[in-house]
């Protein structure tokens, strides 16, 4: 596979039309049909459906999209890595997760030194953060500890945070200073979408999630469930770091009894070839970390 049939593919998927694709490509559309029925040919996949006004992706499309996706940017970050003047430290740096303030203050130290060196912020959940790790379109990833030491490196984080409830001010727990496992009987709740997480509701309530009022979920770190909240859906099972209260002031926070405290690590591939400015940055962290 060729990078720009992989370009051009992508193209047409993102036009949902060969004809615009190829206007957007400034290429004649009959080559861009060609380029692209070769590819399938190359595959042994059919990639599109093509309509009379509009392509759809088959699931080998799909799937292909979502490759040529991490390939490209994979491609496109080596680029800049090894085009990049070896006498003057800069590149881009990418770090998927939540926000921490450690990370941004080393972030800054860094861009601040060299002002060459950029920063890619990705907010995904930690399933996405993991798999982007794993194929290398993300440098570091911050994730709750403990983290699986076989497959990563990490360094343990300052930044700690604790589990409780968001709510609404007028909803009926929100008078209690903590919240313990007979408050939330028949209570409706929204919980994180990974089981790890839901695990951790039913250890600390000493309930299965089928007896639990479950109403709807949300992936940590890539979205909160603050509006979910607003509108009425109950309480939210959440940690404290997720969520603003400083511009919600109709919601408050109300930590679980007993007290659950996490700690998030930052980390990366497990013999991961590192950049120069990576290898600066974690330098940087590390100098932070150990004050």
């Amino acid at each position: 596979m060729d990078i720009r049939v992989l370009k051009y593919f992508l193209a047409i998927a993102r036009e949902e039309n060969i004809t615009r694709a190829s206007e957007v490509l400034h290429i004649a559309q009959p080559s861009l049909s060609k380029q692209i029925i070769e590819l399938e040919k190359e595959l042994g996949k059919k990639l599109l459906i093509r309509g009379k006004r509009k392509v759809t992706l088959t699931d080998s499309g799909v799937l292909l999209k979502k490759r040529a996706e991490e390939i490209i940017q994979l491609f496109e970050k080596t680029q800049k890595e090894l085009i990049s003047d070896t006498d003057t430290l800069g590149g881009e740096i990418s770090i998927g997760g939540t926000q921490s303030e450690v990370i941004i203050q080393a972030a800054s130290i860094l861009h601040n030194k060299y002002p060459n060196v950029s920063f890619n912020f990705y907010n995904g959940d930690a399933v996405d953060v993991k798999e982007k790790l794993d194929n290398g379109t993300l440098d570091f990833g911050i994730l709750i500890e403990p983290v699986d030491i076989t497959k990563y490196e990490h360094i343990p984080l300052p930044q700690k945070d604790i589990w409780g409830f968001l709510m609404r001010k007028d909803f009926p727990l929100a008078t209690k200073e903590v919240i313990k496992p007979c408050h939330i009987e028949n209570i409706p709740i929204v919980t994180p979408k990974r089981l790890e997480l839901q695990r951790k509701l039913c250890l600390w309530s000493g309930k299965e999630l089928d007896e639990l009022n479950i109403i709807a979920t949300y992936n940590t770190f890539f979205n909160n469930p603050t509006l979910l909240v607003k509108n009425g859906f109950g309480c939210a099972f959440t940690l404290k770091q997720l969520v603003d209260l400083k511009s919600n002031s109709e919601l408050c926070f109300i930590p679980i009894y007993p007290t659950h405290q996490i700690q998030l690590g930052i980390v990366w591939k497990r013999y991961q070839v590192f950049s120069k400015v990576s290898e600066k940055f974690l330098e940087v962290l590390k100098e932070i970390v150990n004050r």
